[in-house]
């Protein structure tokens, strides 16, 4: 099942992320974490939509869409983007329909909502489920990632 996540599922939520961090080689047990996870989740509540996948009433997968508002513009609608983020589904429930799920219910939201596009940064292993959805490499956007020494270029 997929549905609209809320409040009551920031501890599902923190778990799935705790997942991910073990599963890329981090630590997933840090003190305080919960609470860090659910002050960040309710500062993000007005600008993020998050959907939970669930089966068997556990917790198996997880999206969310950050919401930007364009600056209104005379003679223009308003319109949004989103960037769709922390795309994550338990490795026993992978390649079982999940993550797809997952991302209709996303982008339906964003084509109820009018948005002008939906961004994001895959995994290697995740281009092919985003292409069969219709994304493709962006030819208009530029990114400018810090250097990996912030502080080399003050030595210099």
């Amino acid at each position: 099942m997929i549905r609209r996540a809320g409040d009551a599922d920031v501890p599902a939520l923190a778990a799935l992320r705790r997942e991910w961090t073990r599963e890329w080689g981090g630590a997933g047990d840090e003190p305080g974490f919960g609470e860090r996870f659910a002050a960040w989740f309710e500062q993000e509540a007005g600008r993020r939509v998050s959907w939970l996948a669930e089966a068997d009433g556990d917790a198996v997968g997880m999206v969310n869409l950050a919401v930007f508002e364009r600056m209104p513009q005379p003679g223009r609608a308003p319109s949004r983007w989103g960037y769709l983020a922390n795309a994550f589904v338990l490795p026993a429930y992978r390649d079982r329909g999940v993550g797809g799920r997952l991302l209709d219910a996303l982008l339906s939201y964003a084509d109820e909502h009018n948005f002008a596009r939906v961004v994001l940064s895959p995994s290697e292993r995740a281009i092919p489920l985003y292409e069969r959805a219709g994304f493709a490499p962006a030819r208009e956007l530029l990114i400018r990632t810090p250097p990996s020494d912030p502080h080399a270029a003050e030595a210099g």
